[in-house]
C-alpha cells in the first residue's frame, strides 16, 4: 500500500480543476494534510494565466469543466513552453476516460470514484517519471 506522505516532499505543489466543489475540498484536505500545497480551479478558463504564478509539480484535470473543457485544456498546456514538462493526471467519472485523457495528452488518468492509495500511487507515478525527463 502506498501512503500519501511517500508521494511528496516539503515544498511540492498541486493543481485541481474540478467543478465539483466536493472534490475539491476533499483532495484538498487530503493532500495538504501531506505537505501538499494545492491550489484549485473551478473553470479553466485563462488556464495559463491561471498557473503564471504557482509552479505545479502535478495537475489534475477533469473531463467536464466548465469553458474549454479538459481536452482542450490539457492540450494548451501540453503546447505550453512552461507547462509541458509538467505532468498532468486526467480526472474523470467517465467510463471512457483512458481515451479521452490519451485524446487529450494526459500523461496519465485516476477514474472517479477513486481510493485514497489510487491517488497516492498516480501522483507518484507521474512525479517520478517527469523527474527521469
Amino acid at each position: 500500500m502506498t501512503s500519501l506522505a511517500a508521494t511528496q516532499s516539503a515544498g511540492k505543489t498541486l493543481v485541481i480543476f474540478d467543478d465539483e466543489e466536493d472534490i475539491l475540498t476533499i483532495c484538498s484536505y487530503i493532500l495538504t494534510e501531506q505537505g501538499w500545497t494545492v491550489h484549485t480551479f473551478t473553470d479553466c478558463e485563462h488556464i495559463l494565466d491561471k498557473l503564471a504564478n504557482i509552479n505545479p509539480e502535478v495537475i489534475f484535470m477533469d473531463n467536464w469543466i466548465p469553458k474549454e473543457g479538459g481536452i482542450i485544456a490539457t492540450q494548451t498546456l501540453k503546447k505550453s513552453a512552461d507547462y509541458c514538462q509538467v505532468p498532468v493526471v486526467y480526472f474523470s467519472a467517465n467510463a471512457d476516460i483512458a481515451s479521452l485523457a490519451k485524446s487529450a495528452g494526459a500523461d496519465a488518468y485516476l477514474a472517479k470514484p477513486f481510493e485514497l492509495d489510487e491517488l497516492a500511487a498516480v501522483i507518484e507515478r507521474v512525479t517520478k517519471v517527469a523527474k527521469l525527463k
